[in-house]
């Protein structure tokens, strides 16, 4: 059976069990727009603008844990929506932006509302996509979500031109998933971990920095353990707030810029600051 781009696309969405899309309507997704109003498994969420689509997905892969979805069109929409991305990319948030462009053999013409997002995302993304081939869509959508939800999560741009989501194909999309440059670890180095082990041993005034990530991986019942076992302080960022009970006696709150006077003093003090899924960013140590 022959499917055209966008429905390929959204049966792809229904097969990472997408429920919520956030966007805004455009030219170059209006075929996209098509196939989604007639699908009644997701549901849409219209925004005002796009940078707040980013926003609520992103909102949304917070809340929920699962990988946020927003569609945007081309040009403006597109950079619109950088702010957001940006902000997916800093907090290590799994986010899925789709955004339309112009005809395949247009790009690079400085088309009508053409701008080079992958060239725009780069640096602000985990990685991201410019599909050409209406055969590499079902594909490229796979992988996006594997990539942003895997490993450090993160954001992931598909660049979609509005020729791919008309064209039509009647092949398969692989089951598996094959990405030899990328490989997460979750199992951490035992001899790495019993130094970790001796270091806090021999400190006299080891405290823990537990950041983000403890919430990622879900991961706040170990931190308290540990924190428990070796009668660690913890110190928690903003985006970590809620791991660790705050009416624990070794609870010093938040700590950096805008933090407690005990966190900063602890850790300004320590002779071993132990960081659980953090960044070290510079509102922390600056």
């Amino acid at each position: 059976m022959h499917k055209t781009g966008s429905q390929i696309l959204i049966d792809a969405l229904k097969k990472q069990k997408v429920e919520y899309v956030f966007g805004l309507p455009g030219g170059v997704v209006i075929p996209l727009f098509d196939t989604l109003f007639d699908e009644s498994d997701i549901k849409f969420i219209l925004t005002r603008h796009e940078q707040a689509a980013g926003h609520a997905a992103d909102g949304y892969a917070r809340a929920t844990g699962k990988v946020g979805v927003c569609i945007v069109t081309s040009g403006p929409g597109a950079t619109n929506l950088t702010t957001a991305i940006a902000t997916a990319y800093m907090d290590s948030i799994p986010m899925v932006a789709i955004t339309g462009q112009v005809k395949t053999h247009l790009i690079g013409s400085d088309a009508f509302q053409e701008a080079d997002v992958t060239g725009i995302t780069r640096p602000i993304s985990k990685h991201n996509y410019l599909v050409k081939d209406i055969k590499e869509l079902g594909r490229i959508v796979k992988e996006a979500f594997y990539i942003a939800s895997t490993g450090r999560p993160g954001p992931v741009v598909i660049d979609l031109p509005v020729d791919v989501t008309t064209d039509t194909w009647d092949g398969d999309t692989p089951d598996k998933i094959n990405l030899p440059g990328y490989k997460p670890s979750y199992e951490g180095n035992v001899r790495q971990i019993k130094m970790a082990a001796e270091a806090i041993n021999r400190s006299k005034r080891p405290v823990i920095y537990a950041g983000g990530g403890v919430i990622s991986s879900n991961s706040s019942k170990q931190l308290i353990e540990l924190a428990e076992k070796a009668n660690l302080p913890v110190n928690t960022t903003l985006l970590a707030l809620g791991v660790f009970p705050e009416n624990n006696e070794k609870a010093l709150g938040m700590l950096g810029m805008h933090g407690t006077v005990p966190a900063n003093y602890a850790v300004h003090e320590s002779d071993l600051l132990i960081a659980i899924g953090a960044r070290f960013d510079v509102r922390i140590t600056g």
